[in-house]
């Protein structure tokens, strides 16, 4: 299909070049409602600005495209706040897109992130998104750092949680408190969090002379009805589980009122615990033991890294992966008694 041009928008709209243009730039001239026409015309056309002419015209955006699952998940809206706090320092509006979790709406959000010409993405993968060309296109126009959720065949920054760590740490304290059947919860196998969190769980059983089972690790999404039917799955196992750790806090309350309702006592039958830290951790009952993520020190990280290139105007150095630190909080949820001596 051949590419859109002003023109085009122009003409299915039955407006002025200039207008379209102006409306693309995000211009006060031009009112909100006919902006948003604008920008829906150009997503659905598929317009893509000239990267030659924008570079010949020496023009910035000074805005930032910021591309997550939900804006509702407690992780994403600290990145959010990290990412807000350091890109308006600098001079930079953020134009948020949510994906909901679905490869099409990445790509959309991507198109509209064009349109309106902004200097640089920020982006943390979909669970659906397997494949990155959407973004290696988008990358022939804007660099892009990933945070989160991330592809390893992007040649991008990247800043992540120590996933591998978090899960280990997990793993290994419901083992010190004498859990030996613990089943993993977690989401599509082939987001890098997911990987990196199976992995961690994995060694920490292999370290502790404990066999690997893949009968007693799950994969699902995060649909609202989806986690009691893998927590029935798991207890009609012989012998079941006697605890579960899940790969984030919203698996995690899910799991917490799955097993509710099948009577089961948390910690005296099976123990719980979860990956992010939610704020309401603490206040669930019983309270949350969970590994947190800083979600906040990541954006920072990650839009300071996009910026730095930005500014710059060429990749400096060679993509690098920045690993930041997690932290274990026991609570109630797993509160038996340490058996280490």
């Amino acid at each position: 299909m051949e590419a859109a041009t002003l023109k085009d928008i122009a003409r299915e709209l039955n407006i002025s070049v200039s207008t379209v243009s102006r409306a693309l730039r995000d211009s006060y001239e031009i009112n909100p409602e006919t902006k948003r026409l604008v920008m829906e015309c150009a997503t659905r056309l598929n317009y893509r600005p000239n990267p030659i002419a924008l570079s010949l015209k020496g023009s910035s955006s000074k805005a930032l495209a910021v591309v997550v699952p939900q804006i509702a998940n407690y992780y994403f809206s600290q990145a959010i706040n990290g990412i807000e706090e350091v890109a308006q320092q600098r001079g930079y509006d953020v134009i948020i897109f949510q994906t909901h979790e679905t490869y099409e709406r990445e790509v959309a959000a991507l198109r509209q992130a064009l349109a309106r010409r902004v200097d640089g993405l920020l982006i943390s993968l979909s669970s659906e998104t397997s494949t990155v060309a959407h973004l290696q296109e988008f990358q022939q126009h804007a660099p892009i750092v990933q945070f989160d959720r991330v592809s390893s065949q992007l040649a991008t920054p990247r800043v992540v949680a120590d996933n591998f760590a978090g899960a280990y740490a997990a793993t290994e304290h419901l083992i010190k408190t004498g859990r030996r059947r613990i089943a993993h919860l977690t989401i599509q196998p082939w987001l890098s969090i997911t990987q990196e969190r199976l992995a961690g769980y994995r060694a920490a059983l292999e370290q502790n002379c404990l066999a690997y089972d893949e009968t007693l690790v799950r994969f699902g999404t995060f649909g609202p009805n989806e986690v009691g039917p893998l927590v029935d799955e798991l207890l009609a196992l012989q012998p079941p589980p006697d605890a579960f750790f899940t790969a984030s806090d919203r698996l995690a309350v899910g799991c917490l009122a799955a097993l509710r309702q099948r009577r089961l006592r948390i910690p005296a039958d099976v123990s719980l615990i979860g990956f992010t830290n939610l704020t309401v951790a603490d206040m669930l009952a019983p309270a949350l033991s969970t590994v947190e993520q800083p979600a906040t020190d990541i954006g920072r990280e990650a839009v300071a890294r996009l910026l730095d290139i930005i500014e710059r105007k060429h990749r400096a150095a060679p993509p690098a992966t920045v690993t930041m630190p997690t932290a274990l909080h026991v609570r109630e949820s797993t509160s038996l008694m340490d058996l280490t001596p």
